[in-house]
């Protein structure tokens, strides 16, 4: 067999633009090339198909541009109802009794739950 040389793929879509660059992420070239390997990887043992590393690059830039973006949305809004019961739980974490200067029987001044009502 003779030897060929080995195409690159460079996420980028068809702008020009890399695509997980688009998803605000720096990604190095050894991440780049780790990624690829990946289904490259899934298509040889699971598939008993040898994929190219620009075929492999296709198939998961089809996957990041198709469900990217839902998996993307899943997270933020997680990250929403993490960051709300967070904020509704405000007062009653972060409530520190005021004026407790003089009292002696307790030097720990820190911050403690406000009492319930």
């Amino acid at each position: 067999m003779g030897t060929r040389a080995k195409a690159k793929f460079s996420f980028a879509d068809g702008n020009g633009s890399d695509v997980l660059a688009g998803m605000n992420r720096n990604v190095a070239k050894e991440q780049k090339a780790e990624i690829v390997g990946s289904p490259r990887r899934f298509a040889a043992e699971e598939l008993d198909a040898e994929w190219s590393e620009v075929r492999a690059g296709f198939v998961l830039e089809y996957f990041l541009k198709e469900i990217g973006p839902l998996l993307n949305n899943l997270g933020v809004e997680d990250a929403q109802k993490f960051l709300r019961r967070a904020v509704e739980d405000l007062s009653g974490t972060c409530f520190e009794e005021p004026m407790r200067y003089w009292e002696r029987e307790s030097d720990s001044r820190g911050v403690r739950r406000k009492a319930e009502k």
